[in-house]
């Protein structure tokens, strides 16, 4: 029993030691693995950083690279839309008015084509069923008012405006001619609301050519300020009879004539020089019936045609037209009236005196063509004789048959499609070089019209 507790005390004293031995062991040990463990979670963050560094260099890099490749795309995308499947409008920016013409004229088809040679009335002072069809249907180039349509000079405005949207609901939105016969005298549309005018005839006798600028001035910036863009005048008859003419002088018409064309030019307006090659020697009213002119070349050169040629050689032909008449001019052609005769228009208008811009016919519903040729036949004798644009003022089967005619004759060949592209690229090119605006303000045209 001794010994056992003897060696038990022997044993004691070694514990200590050997419990501070592992206490300074597993110090040792936890302190080296803190210390790894921070180095480690140091290294980790800054490895993070350098890594979200070069994640957010990628990204930025990615991002724009995409962006340039989308846009490789696109532009490879409308590369591969060949221009011509857009279709082309009045309006187009960025383009010469001949480019315009000619991608108008290559997207148009034969019957829109036909419908810009055609200006037509209507009976309404508002919008019908008339003339709708005729714009939106029968595409129509251009209109023409009357007293019938015309009550005050805001109304005149709105039903132009009306009109003019109509036509530019169309695929090519091109806008339309309005037009008016505005000569003076007794020939004044809407003649209580509008400035006092006088007759070409009192401004003859007169002989004032700035008081005749000046007049032509003011009209033309009153039927601007209504929507209008075409005036029928001046009237270059000669006669010393007539209201409607300046008189006999054919240079007195002249510089008369081209003063009103100027004033009306001035305002924005076109002008209209007619009725070629003159019919202030015939008594008879075209309006009722046919009637010759018994002149010959040399005398018919030196008076009744002067004062076109005078304005003709004088002044930009794609601001005015030239109106043929109905009468006939055996000296010239003895079978067919001014209006449908290929000599009269081609050979002595065209090619003697130069004119390059717009020949229109006179009204086609006066009774000087219209008794004695159908509408049908009218239309296409018109074109084919050289006029570009056909008066049809009054009558919707009369319009529908005028233009009928046409069509019919393209189709069948005696009528070239090729002519009628070349009465219509010189109607776009003047719209294109006079219609700026296709909109008026109703309340300033009824403050300037009149005032």
């Amino acid at each position: 029993m001794r010994r056992s507790r003897t060696k038990k005390r022997f044993l004691h004293p070694f514990w200590p030691i050997i419990v501070i031995f592992l206490v300074v062991v597993v110090g040792g040990l936890a302190a080296y693995h803190y210390y790894e463990s921070s180095t480690a979670a140091d290294k980790k963050q800054a490895n993070l950083a350098e890594t979200a560094e070069v994640n957010g260099y990628d990204k930025s890099n990615s991002a724009e690279e995409k962006s340039k490749d989308d846009q490789k795309e696109q532009n490879a995308s409308e590369a591969s839309i060949p221009l011509e499947e857009a279709v082309p409008t009045f309006f187009a920016k960025n383009r010469t008015i001949e480019e315009k013409v000619n991608s108008l004229l290559e997207d148009m088809s034969l019957q829109e084509k036909i419908g810009q040679l055609l200006v037509v009335g209507f009976q309404s002072s508002q919008v019908d069923e008339h003339i709708k069809k005729m714009i939106q249907e029968y595409k129509v180039g251009g209109v023409i008012l009357f007293d019938r349509n015309m009550k005050d000079p805001k109304q005149v405005a709105l039903l132009n405006n009306e009109l003019q949207t109509m036509a530019l609901e169309n695929k090519h939105q091109i806008p339309l001619t309005l037009s008016v016969d505005q000569e003076g005298g007794q020939i004044i549309r809407m003649k209580d609301k509008v400035s006092p005018i006088p007759s070409q005839q009192t401004l003859g006798q007169i002989g004032d050519s700035k008081k005749v600028y000046d007049l032509a001035y003011r009209t033309g910036k009153e039927l601007s300020a209504m929507g209008f863009n075409v005036n029928f005048a001046p009237v270059l008859d000669l006669s010393d009879t007539d209201s409607r003419s300046f008189g006999e002088d054919p240079e007195k018409t002249g510089t008369l004539g081209s003063q009103v064309v100027t004033g009306l030019m001035d305002s924005g307006i076109v002008a209209t020089l007619k009725h070629f090659p003159g019919n202030g020697r015939s008594n008879i009213d075209p309006h009722m019936e046919s009637s010759s002119v018994q002149a010959d070349k040399g005398n018919l050169r030196t008076t009744d045609i002067y004062p076109f040629k005078q304005i003709i050689d004088a002044k930009d032909n794609n601001r005015f037209y030239v109106m043929v008449t109905h009468i006939k001019y055996p000296a010239y052609d003895r079978q067919n009236p001014a209006s449908i005769s290929p000599i009269i228009i081609q050979e002595l208008l065209r090619k003697e005196l130069g004119f390059t811009g717009i020949v229109v016919t006179d009204d086609l519903e006066m009774g000087a063509v219209s008794k004695h040729f159908t509408y049908e036949d009218l239309g296409s004798k018109a074109v084919e004789a050289g006029a570009d644009m056909l008066l049809v003022c009054h009558t919707f089967e009369n319009q529908q048959k005028v233009y009928n005619g046409i069509e019919e004759a393209v189709k069948s060949g005696q009528l070239s499609e090729e002519r009628i592209n070349e009465a219509v690229k010189r109607i776009l090119t003047n719209k294109l070089t006079v219609i700026q605006d296709t909109e008026v303000d109703p309340a300033k045209a009824e403050a300037i019209v009149g005032k």
